[in-house]
């Protein structure tokens, strides 16, 4: 056993604080990971509130995780020691499922292990990346090119493949009309992928202020969603609808910018249950889908295209001090576009 210095909630109310714990000793398999990034992902936020409820504490939140090898299991096949390595959401699976054998493990039929706050086939809870070392299998661990800053890739491994997949699932590329909704850590990624990808990119956004941006990052139009003109006027007018926000919004206002045969899908994660119109989806025929991150196969593959094309993430290096800052300041939409923790800065 090892034990990590890390940053950790005790529970639902209080701050952030400085935890150590004891990692497991590298098996057979497995790959120990000195962490130098790790991303901040709204989803922390949830589960260290305890927002959606069953949330085990002490946790250790963090699940972008990049990171240099300083240890190997005698089987390791796949990596060497001195190699740059990076953990997502998830740190194993049944494994024998469809959806294990299909690379979609995320969608395990049995139960997808999670990063942190969560629990391994032994019972025992994970912790993620808020942290200065992770052992993992590694079946589940990722290559990550030396080409590109690492504190940018770190959100490849939530915010990246979140948007990446739906838009392969979806084949979207040259030719199609794609709004993205929100340009937040999810929308820019969103917005980045799509316009490599071919697409025409609009961003619908609540707020004005973000034109500029969403224009840099690569899209080619911006709305802003509160003027009841705009919006009617872009009845009709996309392919495809790519919905990140996790704050309350109005499905139905968005399935009506739907063309025939349109679709929408939701990767990110409102408090609340939507309604949805019946007559939103009959009358043109359209769909509303959901996808959740992306298999590790496909998530290498994102990666891989990353580091081919220079797409990173957007991001504000913090200090892990600073963590609970980022929490409020990312519920206030005041981050471009990321925050990722300096592990360093845990030592």
């Amino acid at each position: 056993m090892t034990t990590v210095n890390a940053y950790a909630a005790q529970n639902a109310t209080t701050p952030l604080a400085p935890f150590n714990f004891e990692r497991r000793d590298v098996g057979n398999n497995d790959i120990q990971i000195e962490i130098l990034y790790c991303g901040v992902c709204h989803s922390d936020i949830h589960q260290v509130r305890n927002e959606w409820g069953g949330s085990i504490y002490p946790m250790v939140p963090g699940h972008e995780i990049v990171g240099r090898i300083t240890k190997i299991g005698d089987e390791v096949k796949n990596f060497t020691v001195g190699q740059l390595a990076g953990v997502g959401c998830f740190i194993d699976s049944c494994r024998v499922c469809p959806s294990c054998l299909a690379n979609e493990e995320q969608y395990c039929d049995v139960a997808m292990v999670g990063t942190y706050n969560s629990r391994d086939k032994a019972g025992n809870p994970t912790y993620g990346g808020y942290a200065t070392q992770i052992v993992v299998d590694e079946k589940y661990t990722l290559h990550v090119s030396e080409k590109l800053p690492i504190e940018g890739v770190a959100p490849l491994l939530c915010a990246g493949i979140t948007t990446y997949s739906p838009l392969r699932h979806w084949n979207i590329g040259k030719g199609h009309k794609v709004a993205v909704v929100g340009l937040g850590g999810l929308g820019h990624m969103a917005v980045k992928f799509a316009a490599s990808f071919g697409a025409d990119v609009t961003v619908l956004s609540t707020s004005k202020s973000k034109e500029q941006d969403a224009l840099n990052l690569g899209a080619h139009h911006f709305a802003v969603t509160k003027d009841p003109e705009t919006m009617k006027s872009l009845q009709g007018k996309f392919d495809f609808i790519l919905s990140t926000i996790s704050a309350q919004h109005e499905y139905n206002d968005y399935l009506n910018l739907l063309t025939l045969n349109g679709t929408m899908v939701v990767v990110g994660a409102p408090p609340h249950p939507s309604l949805v119109g019946a007559f939103n989806l009959i009358g043109k025929r359209r769909s509303l889908a959901g996808s959740l991150i992306g298999g590790i196969k496909e998530t290498q593959e994102m990666l891989d295209y990353c580091a081919e094309h220079n797409i990173v993430s957007d991001v504000e290096v913090i200090n892990a001090s600073e963590v609970n800052e980022a929490y409020e300041r990312m519920l206030k939409g005041d981050v471009r576009y990321r925050f990722v923790i300096d592990i360093a800065s845990i030592k």
